[in-house]
C-alpha cells in the first residue's frame, strides 16, 4: 500500500490510479515492444531536408546509449584516405594562419593529420615537408651525411637548418661509404676554429649495429649505449646503410598515437596545392620532399581543372594518395570519385572565416553536406573529412556520426602555439593570434606564394582556391580577424580527443566504426533542437561565469 501525506485520500499518490502499475522488471521488455525504433529520430529522417530543412550541428543532438565500459576504451582509428588510416580523426586546414611544419609535426605526434597550406612558394612548402619527415624516423634511409672535408662551421650550419646536430662522417660523404666517425653538437658546439676539417672534432668510438638488424634489436641496442645515434653499417666493408637516433626512440615512448608509415616510421604528411597547370610543379617538388598525401585546395572541387588534375597525379604519381574537394553534394562527389579520389573534404561556406555562403549565396549546411557525401561516398570506400562549421568537442562528435571518418579545423586550431604568426594583445587585453579565411582580402593578396609582379595573383593560394586569379577586381569570400589563444596542442588536442572518448561513451559506442554502423542500422538514435532548446542546452540564468574548458 502506498504511504500517503496526511489526509491525502488514499491512492492519490499514484501516477495513474485507475491502473494498476506493471511490474518494475519489466520494463526493459515493455520498452523493446513499444519502441521498436527506439526514441528520437533516425539519421535519414532527421536529415531529410523536404522535412527539416538543411541542418547544421547546432540544429541537433545525439541521444544517449548505455554504458557498459570505460571512456578510455573507446577506439579513436578511422581512415582518412582508402590507404592510411589514423590514431585519431583530427585534421588540420590548409590555411597559412593555421598549419605550417610545427602544427603538421605536433599533430601527427598526437595521432592526427597536418596539411601544410600553399600560400608560399613550391620550396618553402617542401622544405616544410620536409621537416616533417625528418621529425621522427625508424631507420633513416636517408642521413645528412659529411664528408672529412667538411668544416665545423659547416656542420653548425646544416644543424641549424635541420634542428639536430648528430652527422655520420663518411669516407665520400654519401651513404653506403665507409663510415669512420660521427659528429655530435657538443664536438662543434664550443670548438674555436670554424675552419677546421670534422675530422679533427669527430668521435671514433661508435656503436654500431650490422645491416639486418630489426627496429626492436636497434632500439635496444640504442637504449643500453650512451650514444644519440647508432649507425646501421655493412659488416663486409662498413658501409653506412642507415642511421638511428635516440631522439626517435624518446618520441616513440612519448607519443604512442603518432602518425607514422608502418614501412619507414617517418611522421605522415600532406600539402595542399592548386589545380592550375604550374601546380603539377609544385607537386613535383613535394612528392620528391617525401609528401604522402595531396590535397587538391578548391571552393568547389566539381571542375574540369581538378578532375585533370586528380588523373594526372594518379598517373604520374601513383604512389600518392589523392583527397579531392571541397564538395557539399553527391553529384560534385560522385566526378570526383569517378576520376580516381582517395578521399574527399566535405564543406562549402561553413569555416568561422568563410562567407561564401553570404557572399555568392551558394553553398549547403553543413550537416546536411557532411550526411549525404559521406553516405554516397561510403559505397565506394571514400573516406571523407568534415571540413568547416567545427566549433567545440560536441560538433566533432556530429561530424563522425553523420558518417565523416575525420574532421578538418581552422579556426579551432588557430590560436595554438603551433600555428603560424605571433601573438599580440586585442583591445580587450587578451591574447589572441591573427586568422584570416583563404579567401580574404588579404589572402588573397598576400605575395609570399610568388614574387610581386603583375601576374602574382596567380601564384597566390586564396585566389586560386576561388577561381580569382585573372580577376582585375577581388570579390571576397572570406574574413581576417582573431581567435583567443589556446595554448599548446600537445595540451589542447587531448582534451578534445578525451571530451570525444566521453562522448561515444554516453552515445554507448565503443569506436567510430560502431558508431558509423550505428547510425547506419538505425541504432544511434538524433533530436531535433529548437531555438529554445539550443538556448537551454547552453550556459544560462548565471549572473557570471568561467567557462573552463580543461585543466
Amino acid at each position: 500500500m502506498p504511504l500517503t501525506n496526511g489526509d491525502a485520500p488514499m491512492g492519490s499518490s499514484q501516477l495513474t490510479p485507475e491502473k494498476v502499475a506493471l511490474a518494475y522488471k519489466t520494463a526493459l521488455d515493455v520498452y523493446c515492444h513499444q519502441n521498436a525504433n527506439g526514441d528520437g529520430l533516425d539519421a535519414e529522417t532527421l536529415l531529410d531536408s523536404k522535412i527539416n530543412g538543411g541542418l547544421t550541428y547546432n540544429d541537433f543532438l545525439v541521444l544517449p546509449g548505455y554504458i557498459g565500459f570505460a571512456a578510455a576504451d573507446v577506439a579513436l582509428d578511422t581512415p582518412v584516405t582508402k590507404r592510411i588510416s589514423l590514431k585519431t580523426p583530427l585534421v588540420s586546414s590548409p590555411m597559412d594562419t593555421v598549419t605550417e611544419h610545427s602544427m603538421a609535426i605536433h599533430l601527427a605526434l598526437l595521432g592526427g593529420l597536418g596539411v601544410i597550406h600553399h600560400n608560399c612558394s613550391a620550396e618553402d612548402q617542401a622544405e616544410m615537408v620536409r621537416k616533417v619527415k625528418r621529425f621522427e624516423n625508424g631507420f633513416i634511409l636517408d642521413p645528412v651525411v659529411l664528408s672529412p672535408s667538411t668544416t665545423v662551421g659547416e656542420a653548425k650550419a646544416l644543424k641549424e637548418k635541420w634542428g639536430f646536430g648528430g652527422f655520420p662522417v663518411t669516407e665520400s660523404g654519401r651513404l653506403r661509404s665507409a663510415l669512420i666517425g660521427m659528429i655530435t653538437t657538443r664536438d662543434i658546439q664550443f670548438h674555436p676554429n670554424p675552419e677546421d676539417p670534422v675530422t679533427a672534432v669527430m668521435s671514433t668510438d661508435l656503436v654500431t649495429a650490422p645491416s639486418g638488424t630489426t627496429l626492436t634489436e636497434a632500439n635496444a641496442v640504442l637504449s643500453k649505449s650512451k650514444k644519440g645515434k647508432l649507425p646501421i653499417v655493412d659488416p663486409a666493408n662498413n658501409n653506412l646503410v642507415s642511421l638511428l637516433s635516440r631522439s626517435d626512440l624518446m618520441k616513440n615512448l612519448h607519443y604512442p598515437l603518432a602518425s607514422k608509415l608502418p614501412h619507414s616510421k617517418q611522421l605522415i604528411c600532406a600539402a595542399a596545392i592548386g589545380t592550375r597547370p604550374e601546380d603539377k610543379e609544385r607537386l613535383r617538388i613535394l612528392a620528391e620532399a617525401g609528401l604522402d598525401i595531396v590535397v587538391l585546395d578548391s571552393s568547389q572541387g566539381n571542375s574540369i581543372f581538378q578532375i585533370e588534375m586528380i588523373k594526372y597525379i594518379k598517373e604520374h604519381h601513383p604512389g600518392l594518395d589523392v583527397i579531392g574537394g571541397n564538395v557539399v553534394t553527391t553529384a560534385q562527389a560522385a566526378s570526383l570519385i569517378a576520376a580516381g579520389v582517395d578521399g574527399l573534404r566535405i564543406g562549402m561556406g561553413s569555416g568561422s572565416a568563410c562567407i561564401t555562403q553570404e557572399v555568392m549565396a551558394v553553398g549547403r549546411p553543413q550537416a546536411a553536406s557532411v550526411f549525404n557525401v559521406s553516405k554516397f561516398a561510403a559505397k565506394f570506400g571514400v573516406p571523407c573529412i568534415a571540413d568547416g562549421g567545427i566549433q567545440n568537442v560536441g560538433h566533432i562528435v556530429k561530424g563522425l556520426a553523420l558518417g565523416a571518418s575525420t574532421v578538418m579545423m581552422g579556426g579551432l586550431l588557430a590560436g595554438t602555439t603551433e600555428s603560424p604568426g605571433n601573438y599580440f594583445v586585442s583591445r580587450e587585453g587578451q591574447l589572441v593570434k591573427a586568422y584570416r579565411g583563404m579567401g580574404s582580402i588579404d589572402a588573397m593578396e598576400d605575395k609570399k606564394a610568388g614574387v610581386a609582379t603583375k601576374t602574382s595573383k596567380a601564384s597566390n593560394a586564396g585566389t586560386a582556391r576561388y577561381f580569382s586569379e585573372g580577376d582585375r577586381l577581388l570579390v571576397a569570400q572570406g574574413v581576417s580577424g582573431s581567435v583567443l589563444d589556446r595554448g599548446s596542442v600537445t595540451k589542447f588536442v587531448p582534451y578534445l580527443l578525451a571530451g570525444l572518448q566521453h562522448s561515444l561513451q554516453d552515445i554507448g559506442v565503443k569506436s567510430l566504426v560502431e558508431l558509423r554502423r550505428g547510425v547506419r542500422e538505425g541504432m544511434v538514435r538524433f533530436e531535433l533542437r529548437t531555438v529554445s532548446a539550443q538556448a537551454e542546452g547552453n550556459v544560462h540564468g548565471l549572473h557570471s561565469f568561467d567557462k573552463k574548458l580543461y585543466s
